[in-house]
């Protein structure tokens, strides 16, 4: 099976774009909305963290 160059690139943007595909849907969708709206959350809750505990050894 002799394969040209022009198939295998547009195999490659088929697969790319069906990728893309699969991570939009993966991102949009609800089951994994807490998930993302908690790791948003992530920087803040340090912060938090670090504030009280430098409050709390600051004597």
């Amino acid at each position: 099976m002799d394969i040209d160059v022009n198939t295998l690139r547009s195999l490659v943007t088929v697969l790319s774009f069906a990728s893309f595909l699969a991570i939009v849907v993966w991102v949009y969708s609800r089951r994994n909305h807490a998930s993302f709206d908690e790791a948003a959350q992530l920087p803040f809750a340090e912060e938090s963290a670090l504030q009280a505990n430098k409050g709390a050894t600051h004597e």
